[in-house]
């Protein structure tokens, strides 16, 4: 089983930058499709980002195509979201998500089987 944690959440003005890390342990995680979700009160889990397990291929929602990169080290098990010119929209508890090999949908929440707990990121306006 992989167990995922979040840090680097925090309060930044707009038009600042965070970036965001996922510290992966268990499981084979070089073999896992990863990505980031985002969700405020009373909102559905939202798509942000996604990377395969080769690090070949990316995904991003529209919001975020051209200010936010996702990355991965695989001997390190970290997934990286580095967020740039951030706006008061992208307020947001921001989830990091493990799922299968498989590139297939992965803007899809139930593509992923594993969630870390969540890291709360406030962007000021």
């Amino acid at each position: 089983q992989v167990q995922l944690v979040e840090s680097g959440g925090g309060l930044v003005q707009a038009g600042g930058s965070l970036r965001l890390s996922c510290a992966a342990s268990g499981g084979t995680f070089g073999m896992n499709t990863m990505a980031w979700f985002r969700q405020t009160p009373g909102q559905e889990r939202e798509f942000v980002a996604a990377i395969s397990w080769g690090g070949g291929s990316t995904y991003y929602a529209d919001s975020v195509q051209g200010r936010f990169t996702i990355s991965r080290d695989i001997p390190k098990n970290t997934v990286l979201l580095q967020m740039d010119s951030l706006r008061p929209e992208d307020t947001a508890v921001y989830y990091c998500a493990a799922g299968s090999p498989t590139w297939v949908r992965p803007a899809a929440a139930n593509t992923y089987y594993y969630w870390g707990q969540g890291t709360q990121v406030t962007v000021s306006s």
